[in-house]
């Protein structure tokens, strides 16, 4: 038996993307609520992936006042998207 490859690519879409897009989407939401006002610009989300949410600051100086507001902000974003199984905040600069 085959398969039709529009079956499988909609399989793909309704099975394992839809659901990672929506995830990042209220994630990405969340953040842009949660986040002060002056890091806005500089801090962007990168990824989630395995429970880690990677975000890249675009200097040391924001990096370090991300890093002093982090464990507040994964603990709003656990509470608002405890779908996103987000269990750590991982800083980078880029």
């Amino acid at each position: 038996m085959t398969a039709k490859l529009g079956d499988a690519v909609k399989q793909l879409m309704e099975g394992w993307i839809s659901p990672q897009q929506a995830r990042c989407e209220s994630v990405s939401k969340a953040w842009s609520e949660l986040l002060p006002a002056g890091l806005v610009r500089h801090c962007k989300l990168a990824e989630i992936s395995g429970g880690q949410l990677k975000v890249v600051a675009d200097s040391p100086l924001y990096m370090h006042e991300l890093r002093l507001c982090s464990r507040q902000l994964l603990e709003e974003l656990q509470q608002r998207c405890p779908q996103a199984g987000i269990k750590r905040i991982k800083l980078a600069i880029g």
